[in-house]
């Protein structure tokens, strides 16, 4: 009766371990897969990084003699013409008054503006709301034209505060559509228990409401950086002037005004300068994004 018994047990305890097998299979199977697309795409993303920095070390001649040798010479003359000689330290400069400047002011304006619309019912709200979406859809270049006669009209075409405003204006709609969520998940107790000590809804935003969408605000801060910091199209059609001129501009001018001969050495260097801050800005931030809505509501 027990062998009888035992061996019921085994056969039913027995497709149960084909179907772990199976499942362990197909899991390492797919972790297997999964590993190699991206150790392919890490290779495809990181060469050509890593050459780019070793040929912002060569010269013009060591460049086009041996595209893929070390440089013989690991001096920083390059970057020191990239910065003086063609202009790139004044184009750095523009760039980070107009990103900085743009972005401090779009996280502020969308934050507020996606708070209100997430917690408060007003009429016209989902209206608004709505009309921010819209906003994501309406292509850049078909607004160049009429953005170029309302900046000459206020005074601000060719000029960083006009392209400040510009830049301003496209990236809101998206950061009001990326918080919005955040904002809209907070547990209404916290915001109760704020008004209940006597906050106002000043105090209640700038001190509750707004550190506990810290994982939000930075993933959006990191997007709109990458998205302002790379715009070229704005730029190129409202900003003719030289001395206004941002990387982007900068980076498609580059010829020096003999012949137009181009430093292919100082312009690699410029790329590696280009792309420092965006690095930078993601290693700041990314430690914010560690972060989660329930973890700031323990604090």
């Amino acid at each position: 009766m027990t062998t009888t018994t035992s061996r019921r047990q085994q056969q039913a305890t027995t497709p149960h371990r084909a179907e772990a097998r199976t499942s362990t299979a197909g899991d390492r199977a797919f972790s297997f897969s999964a590993h190699t697309v991206l150790i392919f795409w890490s290779v495809i993303i990181i060469v050509p990084l890593l050459w780019t920095v070793m040929t912002s070390f060569k010269t013009t001649k060591e460049i086009f003699a041996s595209p893929f040798s070390l440089p013989t010479s690991w001096s920083f003359d390059n970057y020191v013409n990239a910065w003086t000689t063609s202009g790139v330290g004044e184009f750095f400069v523009n760039t980070v008054v107009v990103v900085g400047s743009a972005l401090v002011i779009v996280m502020v304006l969308g934050a507020m503006c996606a708070y209100v619309l997430a917690r408060y019912d007003f009429f016209g709200a989902r209206a608004i709301y709505y009309l921010m979406l819209a906003g994501l859809t309406f292509p850049v270049f078909l607004a160049i034209v009429p953005l170029f006669f309302v900046l000459k009209g206020v005074g601000l075409l060719n000029t960083l505060p006009g392209l400040i405003l510009t830049y301003v204006a496209f990236a809101l709609p998206f950061t009001v559509f990326f918080l919005y969520p955040f904002f809209r998940d907070l547990p209404d107790e916290i915001a109760e228990a704020a008004e209940v000590d006597g906050a106002g809804e000043w105090r209640k935003f700038f001190q509750i409401m707004l550190p506990m969408a810290k994982p939000g605000m930075a993933s959006v801060a990191i997007f709109n950086f990458l998205g302002l910091w790379n715009q070229f199209l704005l730029p190129v059609a409202l900003n003719t002037n030289r001395d206004n001129y941002v990387l982007s501009q900068g980076m498609a001018s580059f010829a020096s005004q003999a012949n137009y001969a181009v430093d292919f050495g100082a312009l690699f260097a410029a790329v590696v300068i280009t792309v420092v801050p965006v690095f930078v800005v993601y290693l700041v931030f990314q430690r914010q994004l560690q972060g989660s809505v329930s973890a700031g509501t323990m604090k």
